[in-house]
């Protein structure tokens, strides 16, 4: 598209020239970089704080200790009591949470713009004071293992994706998952937490970022009076964990409690390392847009409303992390439909992709998707924030966010297509299948497909 059509679509969406305002940067002596970007539509604040630490920096035997320490955060520090956090941001009308993934850990407060200097000061308090108590880790690992039972081991589909993760990566950390298994979340202890804590977070291993109704000047001084004071220190040396090539198909079958079959085939696939020179990465996340990206997407409308061969089809592929990437087709066959069929339908789409190519139509409508994402993105503070924070968790400059979207939307029909040939190949390919047993009794959410 145009850049002229791209404005117009901002500008019907009632976005600002403010939400277009290039992002200002400090960075303290301690290390710690601060990113403020002014959005002045209303009147209200997203302090968001990244740690470039998750399940992917763990080791053998304490998998889950990222995710168990992000509980931990919330426990107190020796001016803040356990649970207190949450209250005073309720207290000053705002939201807060965190979340762990397999490349960064990240904690986020959205409040009235006047309240962001107490947000700023509970948040350098818990980066260099956190109280790791032994009792309240007690009670907190038994939270995160019921979290485990309730996500993963009673939901059958999160529990294929987690086997088929382990079997498809067999030296990178990503074969573990972010929760932890369950033994080694049964053995660590409150000293496993902290020595995480102690290691990793520190100002110069995070950074801030900072969207809403603010003035960046008066953001910095509240940063040099809160963040700058706490001390930085070496962090250990990160050892680049290389999946070996792999040589042929994998396959592993999960059987439990479920009502319907589920297809995963996941393909390694490449990651956005440089973003003005990577291609592949584009044509990838274009041909998923094609196949998946809306109600009239192919699969959608061949397989499950024109062939009936499925109930849910679909296509998963992130082009950014700090390790190895996959690209997912996954499904559930319909009644009277087996799983074999459902493969080989999806085999056919990609098959059909491999020889005939995608319509211009198509490539349009999926631009202007992706179009309408980006305008989605900008419309949110929290939105602006994650955009930001998400890019530099891999390793990426947010000032070329821009560059990327222009990047998409240079992708050619015969960019899909050769992409298509080319990643889409047996030897680097893992079939997981859910095979479903009799239901238990226990109530559980149906085994379909999802996103993951």
């Amino acid at each position: 598209m145009r850049l002229k059509y791209l404005l117009s679509v901002l500008l019907a969406a009632g976005l600002s020239t403010a939400a277009f305002a290039n992002p200002y940067e400090t960075t303290l002596k301690n290390g710690l970089r601060v990113i403020v970007k002014e959005d002045h539509r209303a009147p209200t604040a997203v302090q968001m704080v990244w740690y470039r630490i998750g399940s992917t920096d763990e080791v053998d035997g304490a998998s889950g200790v990222a995710h168990v320490l992000e509980h931990m955060m919330f426990k107190g520090t020796p001016s803040v009591g356990p649970g207190e956090f949450n209250k005073r941001v309720a207290a000053a009308g705002g939201r807060d949470n965190a979340f762990t993934s397999r490349d960064y850990t990240a904690y986020f407060q959205q409040v009235p713009k006047e309240k962001l200097p107490d947000m700023m000061q509970l948040e350098a308090d818990r980066m260099r004071h956190l109280n790791v108590d032994a009792k309240e880790f007690e009670q907190e690992i038994k939270v995160v293992m019921e979290e485990r039972r309730m996500r993963t081991d009673d939901n059958p589909q999160s529990k294929l994706f987690e086997q088929m993760n382990a079997v498809a990566f067999q030296a990178h950390p990503y074969r573990r998952p972010i929760i932890g298994w369950m033994n080694d979340l049964e053995t660590m202890t409150a000293a496993d937490a902290k020595a995480w804590y102690d290691t990793w977070y520190v100002p110069n291993n995070a950074y801030v970022i900072i969207t809403g109704d603010v003035d960046h000047k008066e953001v910095f001084a509240l940063a040099e009076k809160y963040y700058a004071p706490l001390e930085g220190r070496p962090l250990p040396v990160r050892r680049q964990q290389v999946e070996p090539a792999q040589e042929g198909t994998r396959k592993v079958t999960v059987k439990a409690p479920a009502e319907l079959p589920v297809l995963i085939m996941g393909y390694k696939a490449p990651i956005l390392r440089d973003i003005d020179k990577d291609s592949d990465p584009y044509a990838l996340e274009m041909l998923a847009s094609i196949l998946d990206g809306h109600d009239a997407a192919r699969f959608n409308k061949k397989l499950v409303r024109e062939d009936k061969v499925a109930l849910s089809a679909g296509i998963d592929y992130d082009a950014t992390a700090r390790g190895p990437g996959m690209l997912y087709l996954h499904g559930t066959p319909s009644e009277g439909k087996t799983v074999s069929d459902l493969e080989a339908a999806l085999r056919a789409e990609i098959a059909r992709v491999q020889k005939d190519g995608v319509s211009e139509q198509e490539l349009k409508r999926a631009k202007a998707q992706l179009i309408a994402g980006q305008v989605y993105k900008l419309d949110s503070m929290f939105g602006q924030a994650m955009e930001i924070g998400q890019i530099e968790a891999v390793g990426l400059p947010y000032q070329k966010l821009d560059r990327m979207l222009d990047k998409l939307q240079k992708v050619t029909a015969a960019d899909i297509q050769a992409v298509a040939k080319k990643y889409f190949n047996d030897d680097a390919l893992t079939i997981g299948l859910l095979d479903p047993q009799p239901l238990d009794g226990k109530p559980r959410r149906p085994a379909v497909a999802t996103r993951h």
